[in-house]
Protein backbone atom coordinates (compact mmCIF):
# COMPACT_ATOMS: atom_id res chain seq x y z
CA UNK A 1 0.00 0.00 0.00
CA UNK A 2 1.17 3.10 -0.74
CA UNK A 3 2.25 5.91 2.20
CA UNK A 4 0.28 8.63 3.09
CA UNK A 5 2.34 11.02 1.29
CA UNK A 6 2.05 9.33 -2.13
CA UNK A 7 -1.83 8.96 -1.60
CA UNK A 8 -1.74 12.69 -0.79
CA UNK A 9 0.04 13.99 -3.65
CA UNK A 10 -1.69 11.70 -5.90
CA UNK A 11 -5.36 13.23 -4.82
CA UNK A 12 -3.71 16.56 -4.93
CA UNK A 13 -2.50 16.07 -8.54
CA UNK A 14 -6.33 15.57 -9.67
CA UNK A 15 -8.00 18.15 -7.37
CA UNK A 16 -9.71 20.65 -9.55
CA UNK A 17 -10.02 22.91 -6.11
CA UNK A 18 -7.17 25.19 -5.78
CA UNK A 19 -7.98 26.10 -2.28
CA UNK A 20 -7.83 21.93 -1.12
CA UNK A 21 -4.81 21.37 -3.55
CA UNK A 22 -2.76 23.66 -1.49
CA UNK A 23 -4.15 22.71 1.76
CA UNK A 24 -2.63 19.37 0.73
CA UNK A 25 0.57 20.90 -0.91
CA UNK A 26 0.97 22.86 2.39
CA UNK A 27 1.01 19.85 4.49
CA UNK A 28 3.18 17.51 2.59
CA UNK A 29 5.56 20.33 2.82
CA UNK A 30 5.56 20.64 6.43
CA UNK A 31 5.67 16.89 6.69
CA UNK A 32 2.39 17.24 8.71
CA UNK A 33 1.79 13.19 8.31
CA UNK A 34 -0.66 13.12 11.47
CA UNK A 35 -2.81 15.63 9.82
CA UNK A 36 -2.60 13.92 6.30
CA UNK A 37 -3.10 10.41 7.84
CA UNK A 38 -6.66 12.01 9.29
CA UNK A 39 -7.49 13.07 6.02
CA UNK A 40 -6.46 9.44 4.03
CA UNK A 41 -7.55 7.03 7.01
CA UNK A 42 -10.08 5.85 4.54
CA UNK A 43 -13.67 7.90 2.54
CA UNK A 44 -16.30 9.58 3.89
CA UNK A 45 -19.21 7.07 3.76
CA UNK A 46 -21.90 7.21 1.79
CA UNK A 47 -25.37 6.21 3.47
CA UNK A 48 -28.71 7.03 4.14
CA UNK A 49 -27.84 10.71 5.31
CA UNK A 50 -26.12 10.71 1.73
CA UNK A 51 -22.81 12.24 3.18
CA UNK A 52 -21.41 15.26 6.02
CA UNK A 53 -18.34 16.04 7.08
CA UNK A 54 -15.62 18.54 7.72
CA UNK A 55 -14.71 20.72 4.60
CA UNK A 56 -11.22 20.00 3.59
CA UNK A 57 -8.96 18.17 1.45
CA UNK A 58 -8.84 14.22 1.19
CA UNK A 59 -11.54 11.45 1.02
CA UNK A 60 -12.16 12.01 4.66
CA UNK A 61 -13.22 15.67 4.27
CA UNK A 62 -16.18 17.45 2.10
CA UNK A 63 -14.42 18.99 -1.17
CA UNK A 64 -14.64 18.96 -4.93
CA UNK A 65 -13.48 15.67 -5.76
CA UNK A 66 -15.34 14.04 -3.32
CA UNK A 67 -18.56 15.46 -4.48
CA UNK A 68 -17.67 15.08 -8.27
CA UNK A 69 -17.08 11.09 -7.45
CA UNK A 70 -20.76 11.45 -5.54
CA UNK A 71 -22.33 12.81 -8.11
CA UNK A 72 -20.75 10.59 -10.83
CA UNK A 73 -21.98 7.29 -8.97
CA UNK A 74 -25.71 8.75 -8.49
CA UNK A 75 -25.71 9.57 -12.54
CA UNK A 76 -24.21 5.88 -12.86
CA UNK A 77 -27.28 4.20 -10.31
CA UNK A 78 -29.88 6.90 -12.23
CA UNK A 79 -29.12 5.74 -16.07
CA UNK A 80 -28.85 1.84 -14.43
CA UNK A 81 -32.69 2.57 -13.32
CA UNK A 82 -33.77 4.17 -15.80
CA UNK A 83 -33.55 7.56 -14.65
CA UNK A 84 -33.53 10.70 -16.70
CA UNK A 85 -33.64 14.02 -14.10
CA UNK A 86 -32.24 15.59 -10.71
CA UNK A 87 -33.13 18.61 -9.71
CA UNK A 88 -30.12 19.86 -7.26
CA UNK A 89 -30.58 22.86 -4.74
CA UNK A 90 -28.17 24.15 -2.22
CA UNK A 91 -27.64 26.76 0.82
CA UNK A 92 -25.13 28.78 1.79
CA UNK A 93 -22.55 27.08 3.46
CA UNK A 94 -19.32 27.27 2.51
CA UNK A 95 -18.58 25.56 -0.97
CA UNK A 96 -22.94 24.98 -1.10
CA UNK A 97 -22.83 26.67 -4.65
CA UNK A 98 -19.75 25.29 -5.82
CA UNK A 99 -20.94 21.16 -4.75
CA UNK A 100 -24.17 21.65 -6.50
CA UNK A 101 -22.92 23.48 -9.62
CA UNK A 102 -20.06 20.14 -9.91
CA UNK A 103 -23.40 18.26 -9.33
CA UNK A 104 -25.18 19.30 -12.15
CA UNK A 105 -21.96 19.59 -14.91
CA UNK A 106 -21.43 15.86 -14.09
CA UNK A 107 -25.43 14.66 -14.39
CA UNK A 108 -25.06 16.85 -17.60
CA UNK A 109 -22.20 15.39 -18.57
CA UNK A 110 -23.30 12.01 -17.98
CA UNK A 111 -26.45 12.94 -20.50
CA UNK A 112 -29.11 13.65 -17.85
CA UNK A 113 -31.08 16.61 -17.73
CA UNK A 114 -29.85 19.15 -14.65
CA UNK A 115 -32.09 21.50 -12.72
CA UNK A 116 -30.19 24.06 -10.43
CA UNK A 117 -32.42 26.02 -7.97
CA UNK A 118 -31.82 29.67 -8.72
CA UNK A 119 -29.91 30.75 -5.60
CA UNK A 120 -29.61 29.43 -2.12
CA UNK A 121 -33.24 28.41 -0.66
CA UNK A 122 -34.41 26.33 2.25
CA UNK A 123 -33.99 21.94 1.87
CA UNK A 124 -37.80 21.70 1.65
CA UNK A 125 -38.07 23.92 -1.26
CA UNK A 126 -35.89 21.19 -3.09
CA UNK A 127 -38.08 18.44 -1.53
CA UNK A 128 -40.72 19.96 -3.11
CA UNK A 129 -39.30 20.61 -6.54
CA UNK A 130 -38.50 16.89 -6.97
CA UNK A 131 -42.53 16.20 -6.73
CA UNK A 132 -43.50 19.52 -8.53
CA UNK A 133 -40.90 18.66 -11.54
CA UNK A 134 -41.58 15.04 -11.65
CA UNK A 135 -37.93 14.46 -11.94
CA UNK A 136 -36.10 11.40 -10.93
CA UNK A 137 -33.33 12.44 -8.03
CA UNK A 138 -32.76 15.44 -6.23
CA UNK A 139 -29.41 16.60 -4.26
CA UNK A 140 -29.25 18.99 -1.66
CA UNK A 141 -26.25 20.63 -0.43
CA UNK A 142 -26.20 21.08 3.52
CA UNK A 143 -25.62 20.34 6.87
CA UNK A 144 -28.68 21.69 7.83
CA UNK A 145 -27.48 22.58 11.75
CA UNK A 146 -24.00 20.99 11.81
CA UNK A 147 -20.89 23.97 12.82
CA UNK A 148 -19.89 26.08 10.07
CA UNK A 149 -16.81 23.70 8.97
CA UNK A 150 -19.19 20.83 7.92
CA UNK A 151 -20.95 20.50 5.01
CA UNK A 152 -23.22 17.55 3.18
CA UNK A 153 -24.86 15.89 -0.08
CA UNK A 154 -28.56 14.54 0.83
CA UNK A 155 -29.89 12.48 -1.99
CA UNK A 156 -33.37 12.15 -2.31
CA UNK A 157 -35.03 9.51 -5.20
CA UNK A 158 -38.00 10.70 -7.81
CA UNK A 159 -40.96 10.05 -4.46
CA UNK A 160 -39.48 12.97 -2.88
CA UNK A 161 -38.28 11.18 -0.13
CA UNK A 162 -34.38 10.83 1.11
CA UNK A 163 -32.90 7.62 -0.09
CA UNK A 164 -33.14 4.37 2.28
CA UNK A 165 -31.40 1.02 1.68
CA UNK A 166 -30.78 -0.42 -0.90
CA UNK A 167 -30.74 2.09 -3.03
CA UNK A 168 -28.32 3.91 -0.52
CA UNK A 169 -26.19 0.86 -1.24
CA UNK A 170 -26.29 1.05 -4.70
CA UNK A 171 -24.98 4.64 -4.95
CA UNK A 172 -22.43 4.00 -3.02
CA UNK A 173 -21.00 1.49 -5.12
CA UNK A 174 -21.13 3.01 -7.83
CA UNK A 175 -19.68 5.66 -6.17
CA UNK A 176 -16.56 3.28 -5.54
CA UNK A 177 -16.08 2.07 -8.88
CA UNK A 178 -15.50 5.56 -10.42
CA UNK A 179 -12.09 5.35 -11.21
CA UNK A 180 -9.77 8.90 -11.98
CA UNK A 181 -11.46 11.59 -11.77
CA UNK A 182 -10.45 13.24 -15.23
CA UNK A 183 -12.64 10.47 -16.48
CA UNK A 184 -15.27 11.76 -15.02
CA UNK A 185 -17.47 13.59 -17.92
CA UNK A 186 -18.31 17.29 -16.91
CA UNK A 187 -20.45 19.48 -19.26
CA UNK A 188 -19.47 23.25 -19.17
CA UNK A 189 -23.23 24.36 -19.62
CA UNK A 190 -26.18 22.36 -20.69
CA UNK A 191 -27.93 22.02 -17.04
CA UNK A 192 -31.37 24.59 -16.25
CA UNK A 193 -31.38 26.78 -13.95
CA UNK A 194 -34.82 27.29 -12.21
CA UNK A 195 -36.53 30.30 -12.43
CA UNK A 196 -39.06 32.15 -9.65
CA UNK A 197 -41.32 30.07 -10.77
CA UNK A 198 -40.65 26.62 -8.65
CA UNK A 199 -40.42 28.90 -5.80
CA UNK A 200 -43.65 30.58 -6.48
CA UNK A 201 -45.37 27.13 -7.02
CA UNK A 202 -43.80 25.95 -3.52
CA UNK A 203 -44.97 29.23 -1.29
CA UNK A 204 -48.45 28.32 -3.37
CA UNK A 205 -48.64 24.81 -2.18
CA UNK A 206 -47.15 26.12 1.65
CA UNK A 207 -50.01 28.53 2.45
CA UNK A 208 -52.77 25.92 1.40
CA UNK A 209 -51.86 24.14 4.48
CA UNK A 210 -53.42 26.93 6.42
CA UNK A 211 -57.94 26.81 6.74
CA UNK A 212 -58.00 30.46 4.53
CA UNK A 213 -60.94 31.43 7.02
CA UNK A 214 -58.48 31.22 9.76
CA UNK A 215 -57.15 34.02 12.39
CA UNK A 216 -54.15 35.65 11.62
CA UNK A 217 -53.98 38.33 13.89
CA UNK A 218 -50.04 37.28 15.98
CA UNK A 219 -47.09 39.17 16.52
CA UNK A 220 -44.10 37.01 16.14
CA UNK A 221 -40.08 37.44 16.54
CA UNK A 222 -38.20 34.75 13.81
CA UNK A 223 -34.61 34.28 13.86
CA UNK A 224 -33.35 31.84 10.31
CA UNK A 225 -30.31 31.29 12.83
CA UNK A 226 -27.63 32.88 9.70
CA UNK A 227 -29.32 30.56 7.37
CA UNK A 228 -31.47 31.18 4.09
CA UNK A 229 -35.22 30.57 5.41
CA UNK A 230 -35.65 34.44 6.20
CA UNK A 231 -36.74 35.38 2.65
CA UNK A 232 -39.07 32.24 2.28
CA UNK A 233 -40.47 32.31 5.33
CA UNK A 234 -41.31 36.39 5.53
CA UNK A 235 -43.45 35.44 1.88
CA UNK A 236 -44.88 32.59 3.23
CA UNK A 237 -46.30 34.71 6.02
CA UNK A 238 -47.26 37.48 3.43
CA UNK A 239 -48.72 35.28 1.22
CA UNK A 240 -50.86 33.96 4.29
CA UNK A 241 -51.92 37.09 5.56
CA UNK A 242 -50.02 37.33 8.95
CA UNK A 243 -48.30 40.18 10.03
CA UNK A 244 -44.39 40.52 8.90
CA UNK A 245 -42.49 38.51 11.63
CA UNK A 246 -39.60 40.63 13.70
CA UNK A 247 -36.14 39.52 12.59
CA UNK A 248 -33.46 38.89 14.71
CA UNK A 249 -31.21 41.26 12.75
CA UNK A 250 -28.00 40.39 13.75
CA UNK A 251 -29.35 36.67 12.74
CA UNK A 252 -31.28 37.70 9.72
CA UNK A 253 -28.70 37.77 6.77
CA UNK A 254 -27.29 34.32 5.15
CA UNK A 255 -23.72 33.63 7.00
CA UNK A 256 -21.46 30.50 6.64
CA UNK A 257 -19.56 31.36 9.61
CA UNK A 258 -22.41 31.65 12.21
CA UNK A 259 -21.10 34.21 13.94
CA UNK A 260 -23.05 34.73 16.72
CA UNK A 261 -23.84 31.14 17.69
CA UNK A 262 -21.52 28.20 19.43
CA UNK A 263 -23.65 25.55 16.85
CA UNK A 264 -26.68 27.04 14.24
CA UNK A 265 -29.43 24.75 16.09
CA UNK A 266 -32.31 26.16 17.95
CA UNK A 267 -31.60 23.48 20.53
CA UNK A 268 -28.33 23.89 21.73
CA UNK A 269 -27.47 26.32 25.01
CA UNK A 270 -27.67 30.02 23.71
CA UNK A 271 -28.68 29.57 20.01
CA UNK A 272 -31.62 31.72 21.11
CA UNK A 273 -30.22 34.43 23.29
CA UNK A 274 -30.77 37.06 20.76
CA UNK A 275 -34.35 36.51 19.91
CA UNK A 276 -35.31 36.44 23.33
CA UNK A 277 -33.47 39.38 23.39
CA UNK A 278 -35.55 40.75 20.15
CA UNK A 279 -38.26 39.75 21.99
CA UNK A 280 -38.01 41.59 24.93
CA UNK A 281 -38.56 44.97 22.53
CA UNK A 282 -41.08 43.67 20.11
CA UNK A 283 -43.19 41.66 22.92
CA UNK A 284 -44.68 39.06 20.16
CA UNK A 285 -46.85 36.12 20.76
CA UNK A 286 -44.02 33.69 19.54
CA UNK A 287 -40.58 33.11 18.95
CA UNK A 288 -40.11 31.22 15.82
CA UNK A 289 -36.75 29.84 14.59
CA UNK A 290 -35.59 28.05 11.83
CA UNK A 291 -31.94 26.24 11.43
CA UNK A 292 -29.85 27.04 8.86
CA UNK A 293 -31.64 24.99 5.74
CA UNK A 294 -34.78 25.75 7.31
CA UNK A 295 -36.07 22.14 7.53
CA UNK A 296 -36.40 22.16 10.92
CA UNK A 297 -38.98 24.48 13.62
CA UNK A 298 -38.35 25.69 16.78
CA UNK A 299 -41.12 27.62 18.83
CA UNK A 300 -40.84 29.96 22.07
CA UNK A 301 -43.50 30.87 23.94
CA UNK A 302 -44.09 33.49 26.70
CA UNK A 303 -43.62 32.08 30.32
CA UNK A 304 -42.63 34.72 32.94
CA UNK A 305 -40.65 31.88 34.85
CA UNK A 306 -38.19 31.22 32.49
CA UNK A 307 -35.26 33.33 33.00
CA UNK A 308 -35.46 35.13 29.85
CA UNK A 309 -38.95 35.03 29.92
CA UNK A 310 -39.76 32.81 27.20
CA UNK A 311 -39.98 28.98 26.87
CA UNK A 312 -38.64 26.66 24.56
CA UNK A 313 -41.08 24.13 23.55
CA UNK A 314 -39.61 20.84 23.30
CA UNK A 315 -39.93 19.07 20.04
CA UNK A 316 -42.49 16.67 21.21
CA UNK A 317 -44.72 19.72 22.36
CA UNK A 318 -44.54 21.05 19.23
CA UNK A 319 -45.16 17.63 17.47
CA UNK A 320 -48.36 17.20 19.75
CA UNK A 321 -49.84 21.03 18.96
CA UNK A 322 -49.45 20.22 15.14
CA UNK A 323 -50.85 16.88 15.58
CA UNK A 324 -53.99 18.23 17.41
CA UNK A 325 -54.76 21.53 15.98
CA UNK A 326 -54.46 19.09 12.26
CA UNK A 327 -57.44 17.00 14.48
CA UNK A 328 -59.83 19.99 14.88
CA UNK A 329 -59.54 21.07 11.95
CA UNK A 330 -60.33 18.00 10.51
CA UNK A 331 -58.32 17.47 7.73
CA UNK A 332 -56.75 14.03 9.23
CA UNK A 333 -59.91 11.29 8.18
CA UNK A 334 -60.31 8.25 10.19
CA UNK A 335 -59.41 5.11 8.77
CA UNK A 336 -57.81 6.28 6.28
CA UNK A 337 -54.95 9.01 7.40
CA UNK A 338 -52.11 7.66 9.12
CA UNK A 339 -49.92 9.74 11.96
CA UNK A 340 -45.86 8.70 12.37
CA UNK A 341 -43.38 9.35 14.73
CA UNK A 342 -39.80 7.98 15.20
CA UNK A 343 -39.10 5.67 17.68
CA UNK A 344 -37.03 8.24 19.77
CA UNK A 345 -40.22 10.78 20.18
CA UNK A 346 -43.12 11.19 22.68
CA UNK A 347 -46.10 8.55 22.46
CA UNK A 348 -48.48 11.05 23.24
CA UNK A 349 -49.06 11.15 19.38
CA UNK A 350 -50.39 7.66 18.92
CA UNK A 351 -52.67 8.39 21.68
CA UNK A 352 -53.81 11.55 19.83
CA UNK A 353 -54.13 9.69 16.46
CA UNK A 354 -56.12 6.59 18.67
CA UNK A 355 -58.14 8.90 20.25
CA UNK A 356 -58.93 10.63 16.80
CA UNK A 357 -59.67 7.31 14.95
CA UNK A 358 -56.17 7.50 13.01
CA UNK A 359 -53.96 4.89 12.20
CA UNK A 360 -50.09 5.04 13.76
CA UNK A 361 -46.91 3.52 13.21
CA UNK A 362 -43.24 3.91 14.35
CA UNK A 363 -40.36 4.25 12.42
CA UNK A 364 -36.84 4.41 12.93
CA UNK A 365 -34.68 7.59 13.68
CA UNK A 366 -34.96 10.04 9.85
CA UNK A 367 -37.90 11.57 8.06
CA UNK A 368 -36.29 8.92 5.30
CA UNK A 369 -38.33 6.47 7.09
CA UNK A 370 -41.73 8.92 8.33
CA UNK A 371 -42.22 10.14 4.64
CA UNK A 372 -42.62 6.42 3.63
CA UNK A 373 -45.18 5.29 5.85
CA UNK A 374 -48.26 4.33 3.75
CA UNK A 375 -50.86 6.81 4.15
CA UNK A 376 -49.12 9.38 5.74
CA UNK A 377 -51.26 12.69 7.21
CA UNK A 378 -48.50 14.06 9.56
CA UNK A 379 -45.27 12.69 10.81
CA UNK A 380 -42.96 14.83 12.71
CA UNK A 381 -39.45 13.96 14.70
CA UNK A 382 -38.80 14.98 18.10
CA UNK A 383 -35.30 17.30 16.76
CA UNK A 384 -37.86 19.82 15.41
CA UNK A 385 -38.61 17.79 12.40
CA UNK A 386 -42.59 18.27 11.14
CA UNK A 387 -44.30 16.73 7.55
CA UNK A 388 -47.23 18.43 7.93
CA UNK A 389 -48.09 18.19 4.28
CA UNK A 390 -46.20 14.90 2.54
CA UNK A 391 -48.48 15.05 -0.34
CA UNK A 392 -46.33 18.49 -0.67
CA UNK A 393 -42.92 18.20 0.70
CA UNK A 394 -42.39 14.46 1.84
CA UNK A 395 -39.99 15.30 4.50
CA UNK A 396 -39.07 17.33 6.95
CA UNK A 397 -40.41 21.19 6.88
CA UNK A 398 -39.57 24.40 8.81
CA UNK A 399 -41.47 26.57 6.78
CA UNK A 400 -44.70 24.81 6.76
CA UNK A 401 -44.65 23.83 10.52
CA UNK A 402 -44.34 27.77 11.24
CA UNK A 403 -47.09 28.58 8.96
CA UNK A 404 -49.44 25.84 10.98
CA UNK A 405 -48.52 26.88 14.22
CA UNK A 406 -49.05 30.30 13.59
CA UNK A 407 -51.90 29.48 12.66
CA UNK A 408 -53.05 27.47 15.84
CA UNK A 409 -51.60 30.13 18.04
CA UNK A 410 -53.99 32.89 16.41
CA UNK A 411 -57.10 30.86 16.75
CA UNK A 412 -56.16 30.44 20.27
CA UNK A 413 -55.62 34.37 21.02
CA UNK A 414 -58.70 35.05 19.47
CA UNK A 415 -60.68 32.73 21.92
CA UNK A 416 -58.46 34.26 24.68
CA UNK A 417 -56.12 30.84 25.49
CA UNK A 418 -52.84 30.02 24.57
CA UNK A 419 -50.56 26.96 23.11
CA UNK A 420 -50.01 26.14 26.95
CA UNK A 421 -53.20 25.82 27.65
CA UNK A 422 -53.73 23.00 25.04
CA UNK A 423 -50.37 21.38 26.06
CA UNK A 424 -52.46 21.15 29.90
CA UNK A 425 -55.64 19.56 28.08
CA UNK A 426 -53.68 17.10 25.61
CA UNK A 427 -51.93 16.17 29.21
CA UNK A 428 -55.23 15.81 31.57
CA UNK A 429 -56.76 13.54 28.22
CA UNK A 430 -53.95 11.40 27.70
CA UNK A 431 -51.59 11.79 30.52
CA UNK A 432 -48.89 14.01 31.18
CA UNK A 433 -45.99 12.56 28.57
CA UNK A 434 -42.73 14.15 29.81
CA UNK A 435 -39.46 13.87 27.66
CA UNK A 436 -35.47 14.70 27.81
CA UNK A 437 -32.62 13.86 26.29
CA UNK A 438 -28.96 13.05 27.13
CA UNK A 439 -26.79 13.59 24.88
CA UNK A 440 -22.95 13.69 24.86
CA UNK A 441 -20.49 15.12 22.16
CA UNK A 442 -17.37 13.47 21.71
CA UNK A 443 -14.02 13.81 19.98
CA UNK A 444 -13.19 10.28 19.77
CA UNK A 445 -15.87 8.34 17.87
CA UNK A 446 -14.38 4.89 19.74
CA UNK A 447 -16.19 6.76 23.48
CA UNK A 448 -19.68 6.25 21.66
CA UNK A 449 -18.94 2.75 20.41
CA UNK A 450 -17.53 1.91 23.67
CA UNK A 451 -20.70 3.12 25.45
CA UNK A 452 -23.25 1.26 23.15
CA UNK A 453 -20.73 -1.77 24.51
CA UNK A 454 -21.23 -1.31 27.63
CA UNK A 455 -25.02 -0.57 27.87
CA UNK A 456 -24.95 -4.15 25.54
CA UNK A 457 -22.56 -6.42 27.97
CA UNK A 458 -24.49 -5.05 31.21
CA UNK A 459 -27.69 -4.17 30.35
CA UNK A 460 -29.40 -2.62 33.59
CA UNK A 461 -32.05 -3.88 35.62
CA UNK A 462 -33.61 -0.54 36.99
CA UNK A 463 -32.70 2.90 37.14
CA UNK A 464 -33.81 5.51 39.40
CA UNK A 465 -36.47 4.16 40.77
CA UNK A 466 -37.57 2.10 38.02
CA UNK A 467 -37.61 -0.83 37.10
CA UNK A 468 -35.97 -2.30 32.99
CA UNK A 469 -39.31 -4.28 32.57
CA UNK A 470 -37.53 -5.03 28.75
CA UNK A 471 -34.59 -4.08 27.04
CA UNK A 472 -34.73 -4.21 23.20
CA UNK A 473 -31.15 -4.53 20.88
CA UNK A 474 -32.64 -2.84 18.02
CA UNK A 475 -29.82 -3.85 15.91
CA UNK A 476 -31.93 -7.00 15.86
CA UNK A 477 -34.89 -5.50 14.02
CA UNK A 478 -36.94 -5.10 16.95
CA UNK A 479 -41.00 -4.69 17.01
CA UNK A 480 -40.59 -5.26 12.81
CA UNK A 481 -38.17 -2.73 12.45
CA UNK A 482 -35.44 -2.34 10.06
CA UNK A 483 -31.86 -3.21 11.98
CA UNK A 484 -30.59 -0.40 13.60
CA UNK A 485 -27.63 0.89 16.12
CA UNK A 486 -29.53 1.13 19.18
CA UNK A 487 -31.21 -0.24 22.25
CA UNK A 488 -34.79 0.71 23.75
CA UNK A 489 -35.42 0.02 27.51
CA UNK A 490 -39.01 -0.07 28.69
CA UNK A 491 -39.71 0.77 32.40
CA UNK A 492 -42.16 0.96 35.06
CA UNK A 493 -42.30 1.68 38.79
CA UNK A 494 -44.61 3.04 40.67
CA UNK A 495 -46.61 6.67 40.15
CA UNK A 496 -45.66 6.27 36.52
CA UNK A 497 -47.86 5.01 33.76
CA UNK A 498 -45.23 3.85 31.20
CA UNK A 499 -41.38 5.10 30.76
CA UNK A 500 -39.09 4.58 27.80
CA UNK A 501 -35.68 5.18 27.12
CA UNK A 502 -34.07 4.31 23.50
CA UNK A 503 -30.05 4.69 23.24
CA UNK A 504 -28.83 5.66 20.09
CA UNK A 505 -25.42 7.12 18.00
CA UNK A 506 -26.44 10.37 16.24
CA UNK A 507 -26.43 9.70 12.39
CA UNK A 508 -25.19 13.18 11.25
CA UNK A 509 -23.35 14.48 14.87
CA UNK A 510 -20.43 13.39 16.68
CA UNK A 511 -22.65 12.14 19.43
CA UNK A 512 -24.39 9.37 21.47
CA UNK A 513 -28.57 10.55 22.39
CA UNK A 514 -30.32 9.15 25.13
CA UNK A 515 -33.84 9.94 24.47
CA UNK A 516 -35.65 9.47 27.85
CA UNK A 517 -40.13 9.79 28.43
CA UNK A 518 -41.84 9.24 31.07
CA UNK A 519 -45.59 9.12 31.59
CA UNK A 520 -47.84 10.09 34.36
CA UNK A 521 -51.39 10.43 34.99
CA UNK A 522 -52.57 14.13 35.54
CA UNK A 523 -55.78 15.51 36.71
CA UNK A 524 -57.39 18.65 35.64
CA UNK A 525 -56.10 21.57 37.89
CA UNK A 526 -53.13 19.07 38.71
CA UNK A 527 -51.02 19.73 36.25
CA UNK A 528 -48.19 21.70 36.96
CA UNK A 529 -47.78 18.99 40.30
CA UNK A 530 -48.19 16.10 37.64
CA UNK A 531 -45.08 18.40 35.14
CA UNK A 532 -43.39 18.58 38.57
CA UNK A 533 -43.08 14.96 39.41
CA UNK A 534 -42.14 14.42 35.96
CA UNK A 535 -39.07 16.28 35.41
CA UNK A 536 -37.99 14.95 39.06
CA UNK A 537 -37.74 11.60 37.47
CA UNK A 538 -36.27 12.24 34.28
CA UNK A 539 -33.34 14.16 36.13
CA UNK A 540 -32.99 10.57 38.59
CA UNK A 541 -32.99 8.61 34.89
CA UNK A 542 -30.58 11.06 33.30
CA UNK A 543 -28.61 10.59 36.09
CA UNK A 544 -28.98 6.62 36.36
CA UNK A 545 -28.28 6.41 32.53
CA UNK A 546 -25.09 8.56 32.56
CA UNK A 547 -23.36 6.27 34.95
CA UNK A 548 -24.96 3.19 33.21
CA UNK A 549 -22.88 3.94 30.03
CA UNK A 550 -20.04 5.72 31.59
CA UNK A 551 -21.05 9.03 29.77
Amino acid sequence: MEDVGARARKWAAEDPDPETRAELIALLAAGDTAALEERFSGTLEFGTAGLRGALGAGPMRMNRAVVIRAAAGLAAYLKAHGGAATVIGYDARHKSYDFARDTAAVMTGAGLRAYLLPRPLPTPVLAFAIRHLRADAGVMVTASHNPPQDNGYKVYLGDGSQIVPPADAGIAAEIAAIGALADVPRAADGWEVLGEDVLEAYLERATGVLDAASARELSTVYTPLHGVGLETLTAAFARAGFPAPVPVAEQAAPDPDFPTVAFPNPEEPGAMDLAFKTARDAAPDLVIANDPDADRCAVAVPDPAADAGWRMLRGDELGALLAAHLVRRGVAVPGRDVFAASIVSSSLLSRIAAAAGLGYEDTLTGFKWIARVPGLRYGYEEALGYCVDPAGVRDKDGITAALLIAEMAAELRAQGRTLADVLDELAVAHGLHATDQLSARVADLSLIADAMARLRARPPVALAALDVVTAEDLADGAGGLPPTDGLRYRLAGEGVTSARIVVRPSGTEPKIKCYLEVVVPAAAGEVPDARARAAALLADLKQALAAAAGL
